[in-house]
């Protein structure tokens, strides 16, 4: 059984688990942050199967941008990189499936129960604080640039007086003719 979290989102609410948690599983596949189908069966406490069976019955309600299978390699990159059981030692039998925040809140819907309405809450948090963060990192990002290009623009005009002052510090160069009356 999960422990209960005091939510950092509403200070009067409970949180089941907390949403930075819920965040650090949220995975960047295919352009989609998603949300691994195990996951979220330990999230609404569930198992995985009863999750994906409850996705089979109501497959109309989870189009392919709620939800969609992993391919066997983007399933190899998982199993090597989250330590995931592999399929020969009683693991995962089949390729797993993710949930974009769509596809989350529409299987809480599916789940009905109270632990998933809460979590359900709880996702769309992660996903919203995550947005949130990604959006602090773009102005960030185009700061530094603005920055950079400041820098760079001044480093050129930097070069150019040294150049300057270079030409000034060279010794004037030897006439070839000579100076005065020449017969």
């Amino acid at each position: 059984m999960l422990k209960q979290y005091r939510s950092f989102a509403t200070p009067k609410s409970r949180a089941l688990v907390p949403v930075e948690r819920i965040a650090s599983r949220i995975l960047l596949i295919r352009g989609q942050r998603v949300l691994l189908d195990s996951d979220l069966a330990a999230l609404y406490r569930v198992s995985t199967g009863r999750l994906n069976e409850q996705v089979k019955r109501n497959k109309r309600r989870f189009p392919p941008d709620f939800r969609f299978q992993l391919t066997g390699h983007e399933t190899r990159n998982l199993t090597s990189q989250f330590a995931i059981s592999s399929h020969g030692y009683g693991g995962r039998r089949h390729r797993p499936y993710v949930f974009t925040e769509h596809g989350a809140v529409m299987l809480a819907s599916v789940l009905n129960s109270p632990v998933t309405v809460q979590a359900s809450i709880e996702v769309v948090r992660a996903f919203v604080k995550l947005r949130e963060f990604l959006g602090a990192h773009k102005k960030l990002a185009l700061k530094l640039v603005q920055l950079e290009n400041r820098i760079q623009e001044h480093d050129e005009e930097i070069a150019a007086l040294f150049e300057a002052i270079r030409q000034l510090m060279r010794p004037p160069e030897k006439p070839n003719r000579r100076i005065g009356f020449h017969s």
